[in-house]
């Protein structure tokens, strides 16, 4: 099978880390993914990502704090307004300090996410915020998913403790949700002008996207000069509105990280690419970070995702060891051998 002139010359510039333009983006993006050319743009990016990484992996953890019909209404997400099943809740701060425990104990947590409802109570979350920043590692980072704010409440944020933010233009932002895509990149310049880490992702990427869409998409994180780029695929929810649509693979998905990996070349704030959710094909197509999860999920239909699709701490440890990742990166830049005698230490220490 003959490979084309042009796709060898992306891949041989991206190998010299150089990084694909927009259009060979797209064309990328337009490989079928049982290719030979969409094989070989996965093992290209994810040589390029562990060369720039240092085969080292990035373990992440996320809370989700309280569950409510959100009005950001997303008709991909089982919290929207108009279609959860999910009856409100919230953690208190002792649930949400035990569930940070149970992530940052190992002392190899990069950063933990505490994730809200689009509209949420700010005063409430400074006090978890400070709450948690006293009792996990300093050098474990605080990272909040929240909806949209101003520039006052992010350098509260960040002086009660927060690193950074996960914050999306998401694909059809405004029409698949009832949220304002200049508001939202109006939190993403808030952000980095508060001096945050910005975490943002391709998503959530659904069938029905285009490639010349997701390449958009994507580049706004290129734009922005996130911290952290991904890629998450969609997930097919019971009762949502765009369930009709299916989803796609894991192997689709995997593209779509090597394809952000190899445009994040160019993004020297870049300092590593996640997957959502965690899997190994993605590990092996460029992304070096997952995150495990307990409490809401905007991708389950169960109030604690730790019990349904969330996988714990001890799970992505042993997903990054199968990838094939020599170590773990921790937020102070510091590194832990990740091997097989690693995995078993808490079973060892446990007993």
């Amino acid at each position: 099978m003959k490979i084309s002139t042009e796709f060898t010359q992306v891949m041989d510039a991206a190998l010299q880390g150089k990084g694909p333009s927009k259009t060979q983006c797209i064309t990328l993006l337009k490989l079928p993914e049982d290719s030979l050319e969409a094989r070989i743009l996965v093992g290209i990016a994810d040589t390029v990502s562990r060369q720039q990484f240092g085969n080292r992996g990035i373990l992440l953890g996320q809370i989700g704090v309280d569950i409510s019909p959100c009005t950001g209404n997303c008709r991909f997400c089982s919290f929207g307004e108009d279609h959860t099943t999910l009856a409100p809740t919230q953690l208190s701060i002792d649930e949400v300090l035990q569930r940070a425990h149970s992530f940052a104990d190992m002392e190899d947590l990069y950063a933990l996410f505490l994730m809200t409802m689009h509209t949420f109570d700010f005063e409430h979350l400074l006090t978890v915020v400070a709450r948690v920043r006293q009792e996990i590692p300093m050098h474990t980072q605080i990272v909040v998913n929240i909806g949209d704010f101003d520039a006052i409440q992010a350098l509260e944020l960040r002086d009660t403790g927060v690193n950074g933010a996960y914050h999306v233009c998401r694909l059809r932002e405004g029409v698949d949700t009832a949220l304002d895509p200049t508001a939202r990149k109006q939190t993403l310049d808030v952000i980095r002008e508060a001096g945050l880490d910005l975490y943002y992702c391709c998503e959530p990427v659904g069938p029905e996207h285009t490639p010349e869409e997701i390449v958009e998409q994507l580049w706004v994180g290129i734009d922005y000069g996130c911290f952290q780029h991904a890629a998450m695929r969609r997930v097919a929810l019971p009762h949502s509105p765009l369930y009709q649509y299916g989803q796609i693979t894991e192997r689709r998905l995997a593209q779509i990280v090597a394809v952000v990996t190899l445009a994040s070349l160019d993004c020297p704030e870049t300092r590593n690419i996640a997957v959502h959710e965690p899997n190994l094909l993605g590990l092996v197509a460029g992304a070096n970070a997952v995150y495990a999860e307990t409490g809401a999920n905007p991708r389950d239909i169960v109030t604690d995702t730790s019990a349904h699709r969330g996988l714990d701490m001890a799970a992505c440890r042993k997903m990054m060891y199968e990838a094939g990742f020599t170590a773990l990166l921790r937020g102070d830049q510091t590194a832990v051998p990740l091997d097989i005698a690693y995995l078993h230490q808490p079973m060892i220490t446990s007993g």
